[in-house]
């Protein structure tokens, strides 16, 4: 199914404007989602053991940044807003161009970019090793090549963005350990690649789902993996979210 009937925004951004035909997409889209139990993203989640390689939690306090892509961002922004000892989470793109870097053109598959997250933490509360498991276990699902759930296409993909080479083995050995621990029935096929840019979404994409929660493709495919975070991981749960400082 295309991004259009799955994630169709109450508020248009400015160009479209087109919001009778917006909603009839809106109405498809949960018509399609409700239909095939198999494109929700949300309603399972992995129990996954801690990594086995991760860096120490730091006493100097000092922010973190990691960047991750798994499906839509308004899913994975919601997720690490909720997260303890996380302060801030964007969403935006990676793995293409800068001027290649907006919804629309991202969302022709075309670009090189990924729909991401960037995640900034403090490693005094949470480590690097412990946001990846948070990611890998209800955040997305690794092993869905190139789509999650409803939405389709090479934006969609998953892939960690490693900013240094600390982060990089951290991501490399966890997938490892993973395999070897036969966790998921399919492999693994999460991309890890150097994080070259991170370009901020667009405004209303921001705080998405906090600020849309009965929005109908939020309320399917994103809220249960909130769910899951607070009953899976209560130690990393926060109530409050982390909101965006861009609103």
């Amino acid at each position: 199914m295309s991004k259009a009937l799955n994630k169709a925004s109450p508020h248009a951004s400015p160009e479209h404007g087109r919001q009778r035909l917006r909603l009839a997409l809106l109405t498809l889209a949960v018509i399609a989602v409700l239909w095939h139990p198999w494109a929700r993203t949300g309603e399972t989640a992995t129990p996954l053991p801690p990594p086995e390689i991760d860096n120490a939690k730091s006493a100097s306090g000092a922010s973190e940044t990691a960047v991750l892509a798994g499906g839509c961002f308004w899913g994975m922004q919601g997720v690490f807003q909720h997260t303890k000892g996380v302060t801030q989470v964007l969403s935006g793109y990676s793995g293409g161009e800068k001027a290649r870097a907006s919804y629309e053109q991202v969302g022709t598959g075309q670009t090189g970019h990924a729909e991401s997250v960037q995640i900034v933490f403090d490693p005094h509360e949470i480590s690097y090793g412990e946001i990846l498991r948070i990611y890998f276990s209800v955040a997305h699902d690794p092993t869905q090549l190139n789509r999650q759930g409803p939405d389709v296409g090479s934006q969609y993909r998953s892939a960690i963005f490693y900013a240094n080479p600390s982060q990089q083995h951290i991501a490399q050995a966890y997938v490892a350990q993973l395999e070897r621990a036969h966790v998921f029935p399919q492999p693994i096929v999460t991309r890890i690649d150097p994080l070259k840019a991170f370009y901020p979404a667009e405004s209303y994409h921001q705080d998405f789902l906090i600020r849309h929660p009965d929005h109908p493709y939020i309320f399917v495919n994103d809220l249960p993996k909130i769910a899951n975070l607070k009953r899976m991981l209560p130690q990393d749960y926060r109530e409050q979210p982390a909101m965006s400082s861009q609103n």
